[in-house]
């Protein structure tokens, strides 16, 4: 025989689906609120019908001690149970429906009552306030049980009190007008809670969609999930609401925008500034993988809308993988221009070899001298112009690369720049990415050449550089400065499209300007102002602000 099955325990306690524990605790609450508000209905309703049987009670006595022959009748007629005053309160006793009339003279003996037998008896309650000339409302206890009464003075001709009237409404009736509303007024409560019951259930539906029908535990789980992964991946996420706010930084986020949380509920434009890298997050620029350049960093964008109406972005650190990059694309030049210089080397060499087995020597020496002096006059002209040795070295280096590529690089006759930089990396950033643009433009051309000026006036360092290429469209001249543009295909390593927006930033920083234009004779020619940048003659060159190595910037934008 099978295993019995092991029955299942009973669990009590809330349910743990959100719709449920919702929907329960609405219903609770809405019930809770009718019973509530029948209670407080009830309490006071009670006490407004008593108000109203005393009143009530009050207003009929009233009318009877009114009635002029009732005074005259206590003052000359005997009390009996035939009389006329027994006559005329049952007369308006049963025209009244009221319980008892019961009407008294000065001593509190019964004139009138329900019971004829108590006629002549005195009374069981205290007169006393009625026969001073007081009215009086009450619930007493008396011969015929608990009522509501009403006690007036019973005044004669001249006013004087000849006796009183009191007049009893049966409690039970008061009770009975209580007890006969409370079905009503359930069957109001029933209604309002059915309707509060729809609504809580139509609200249970709504959250139940929302939330995907997890449990109150999963929703925190998944919050306390999402909190660890926002913090501690390394990439940047930042959520935007369906007005396009900021409503979500990542810390990551926060170092790659140099931003704190007070761009939370703020528009990227208003957060970031007017740029690309706003344009980004605002969806203004679609598409995948997209580049941007914030300060110092270079970062991948791509941003995806949510199904409320907003978006996500995510921002990835390319900085070091540029600059990575970079390196990799001048060590490939250099290696490049290393091999052809050493093929080069090995072809002197064999000629001064052949040179010196044939005895020329003299034509060996005028062969050595030709070769050791283009160099070395390459490099004293640069040196002779430019006294800072980074910005010196650089274009030595550059007019190597340019001649092994077939490209002539010369330093313009007005170039003359003092070794008094303020930043001298910066502008070996610049210069560094201007002539390796240059150089990708006039290759395989004709009579190619890049010329090079560099000149300071006053503190202020101008910069031009002029290709014999195929120049840049004048409809293209502000597009070449945005980040992620470029006219070439991207290199193995990323994406192109940065190293002019980085040079334009640069200067920009340091208040100057970077622009293009066309070249005398065609090609294109890149200026660059950069105000103070050199200190003044007699004072120590400042401490510089560490910028973006060449590698880092050197970037074909075209």
């Amino acid at each position: 025989m099978s295993p019995t099955p092991p029955a299942r325990r009973l669990r009590l306690g809330l349910p743990r689906r959100v719709f449920s524990q919702v929907l329960l605790m609405q219903v609770a609450i809405a019930a809770g609120v009718a019973v509530l508000a029948t209670g407080l209905f009830l309490a006071p309703l009670s006490d407004q019908l008593d108000d109203q049987a005393m009143r009530r009670a009050l207003s009929i006595a009233q009318t009877a001690a009114a009635q002029p022959q009732l005074a005259e009748q206590v003052e000359h007629t005997p009390p009996t149970a035939g009389g006329p005053v027994q006559r005329e309160a049952e007369k308006i006793r049963k025209a009244t429906k009221a319980e008892y009339i019961v009407i008294m003279d000065t001593r509190g003996v019964r004139w009138s009552h329900t019971e004829p037998a108590q006629i002549g008896k005195h009374v069981s309650t205290d007169p006393s306030e009625a026969l001073a000339g007081q009215e009086v409302m009450e619930i007493d206890e008396g011969t015929l049980g608990r009522s509501a009464r009403g006690k007036v003075p019973l005044r004669d001709s001249d006013g004087e009190i000849v006796g009183a009237v009191s007049v009893g409404i049966a409690y039970d009736s008061v009770r009975a007008l209580l007890i006969h509303a409370i079905p009503e007024l359930l069957a109001y409560a029933g209604g309002a809670l059915a309707v509060g019951a729809l609504a809580a259930w139509l609200i249970s539906r709504r959250v139940h969609r929302q939330t995907r029908d997890l449990a109150f535990s999963d929703i925190s789980g998944l919050l306390a999930e999402r909190e660890a992964m926002l913090h501690g991946i390394r990439e940047g996420v930042v959520a935007l609401d369906r007005a396009g706010r900021v409503r979500l930084l990542n810390d990551e986020a926060q170092r790659l925008l140099s931003i704190g949380d007070e761009a939370v509920g703020r528009s990227p434009d208003e957060a970031l500034g007017e740029g690309r890298t706003a344009d980004v997050l605002s969806g203004r620029v679609t598409g995948t993988d997209l580049l941007t350049v914030r300060g110092q960093r270079v970062l991948i964008a791509n941003r995806m809308p949510t199904d409320d109406g907003g978006a996500v972005a995510t921002l990835r650190d390319r900085t070091e993988l540029e600059q990575l990059g970079r390196e990799l694309d001048s060590t490939h030049g250099l290696i490049d221009a290393l091999r052809a210089q050493d093929h080069e080397h090995a072809n002197r060499m064999h000629t001064l070899l052949g040179l010196l087995e044939l005895e020329m020597y003299d034509d060996a020496v005028d062969f050595v001298g030709e070769v050791v002096g283009d160099h070395r006059a390459t490099a004293e002209q640069v040196t002779e112009k430019i006294e800072d040795p980074l910005l010196a070295a650089l274009l030595v280096g550059k007019a190597t690369v340019a001649a092994e590529r077939g490209v002539a690089l010369r330093v313009s006759d007005r170039t003359r720049l003092p070794d008094r930089l303020v930043d001298p990396r910066g502008l070996v950033t610049v210069v560094g990415n201007l002539v390796d643009n240059a150089l990708d433009a006039v290759a395989g051309t004709m009579h190619a050449r890049v010329e090079v000026e560099l000149r300071a006036e006053g503190r202020t360092v101008v910069l031009r550089v002029r290709d014999t290429g195929p120049g840049i469209p004048e409809e293209q001249r502000e597009l070449v400065f945005t980040e992620g543009w470029s006219t070439k295909q991207p290199p193995a390593h990323g994406k192109r499209g940065i190293g002019l927006s980085l040079v334009r930033r640069l200067a920009e920083r340091q208040g100057g300007s970077a622009v293009v234009g066309e070249a005398h004779g065609g090609g294109a020619e890149f200026t660059v102002v950069l105000p103070e940048a050199l200190t003044e003659p007699d004072l120590e060159p400042a401490l510089t602000v560490p910028s973006a190595p060449a590698s880092a910037a050197t970037e074909e934008s075209r």
